[in-house]
Order: structure tokens, then sequence, then C-alpha cells
């Protein structure tokens, strides 16, 4: 059997969201006992809690929703770059040593440990040049361990501006902890939510 790492974070009450975001909680709706054959939950929260795919719906009126999205950007070779301290922004001379025979997903390790139990807003994002570098090199799918691809304070969103004019697909919130640099399989597929501007996803890698 081929190695598996889990790179979604936990997702519970108390999650870490974006301030303002809509937190992860759990209720009841039918309980296991007399009377009643099964326990059956009722969710509410952002889809941008835990590890999840942005749709351009995201940050663009009338773009496409996560469920019209392909699948295929979400699935297949991809690259773990260690960029572990660099920031506030991963520039495109963070990621130029690693351009050599590079898959079309690039995932960014910029923690030593991810957050996974509380929100900190001094996490590091991307340059939006380096996006279009990306992008230039063939790359479709780019994911980070941290909240977002623009900084906690952006109201510009550069970074997902690139994304919707490269036409890139991006992965945030992924836990790439015990990940080692290199290259891997990539599993992350998003939910057909036809109406949402993200969706969660399990993210696993698989070694090649």
């Amino acid at each position: 059997m081929k190695r598996l790492w889990d790179i979604s974070p936990p997702v519970y009450d108390g999650s870490p969201v974006f301030p303002g975001d809509t937190p992860y909680q759990q209720r009841w709706s039918a309980r296991l006992g007399p009377g009643c054959p099964v326990n059956v939950g009722q969710l509410t929260l952002s889809p941008h809690v835990g590890a999840h795919a942005d749709a351009p719906l995201h940050y663009a009126n009338g773009a496409a929703p996560a469920g019209l999205l392909d699948l295929q950007p979400y699935l297949g070779p991809c690259r773990v770059v260690h960029c572990i301290g660099r920031g506030p922004l991963i520039r495109i001379e963070d990621l130029q040593d690693h351009v050599d025979a590079l898959p079309p997903r690039v995932l960014v390790r910029t923690f030593e440990q991810a957050p996974v139990h509380r929100w900190v807003d001094d996490f590091a994002a991307f340059a939006p040049e380096a996006l279009a570098w990306l992008a230039d090199h063939g790359v479709q799918l780019v994911g980070i361990d941290t909240a977002s691809v623009d900084p906690a304070s952006s109201k510009t969103l550069d970074a997902h501006q690139i994304l919707l004019q490269r036409d890139l697909r991006v992965l945030e919130n992924l836990v790439l902890d015990d990940v080692p640099a290199g290259d891997y399989e990539l599993i992350a597929l998003p939910l057909k939510l036809l109406q949402a501007d993200a969706s969660p996803v399990r993210a696993v890698l698989r070694e090649l």
C-alpha cells in the first residue's frame, strides 16, 4: 500500500475561522433512542472552515461556484515546497529552486506547526507575482497551509485576483507539518455545491 498523508485540519466546534466568518456548529436533529433508530446531525458552517477549495465565485460575482469546477486540477501529481518562516509574502525567489520538472500542482508549507486550534492573523501569503510566475510554469493549482493566499488585512485581494486572471485553482488551510518536501499525488476533491463560493475538502497526499 502506498503511504497516505492526511493534510486536512480537524473540523469541530471551535475550529478557527476568519474573523466574522460563520464558525462550525453541530446540533442533533434526531437522537438514537426509543422511537428513533438513528442519530442525525445538523451542520452550520462557512465553506471556508478547515481545508477548502475557493471557487472563483468567492472573489468574482457571476463566476463559477464550487460545484461546477472541473475536478482535474484537484487530483494528480503535486509538489510540496517548504517555505517555513518566510514571509510575510512568498515570493518568486522562494520558489525558483523548485521549478525543475514542476508538476501542475504546488503546495507551499509556511508553518513549522500549523495553528489548527487557534486563529492567527500574521500568516504568510503569496505575492501576486509569485502566483503569476507559477502559472507561467504550467501550474494549475496552488495550495498553502494558511487561511488565505492573501494577507489577513488585505482589502484588495491581489493574489486572489491573479487566481481569477490566470484561471488557477486554490486550496487553503492545509496541514503540511509532517510532509517532507517533494513530489506526491494530490487528492482533494471539492463537493458538488452548486451555489457555494467554496467547498470543504478532505485533502490527502499519496506517495508516488
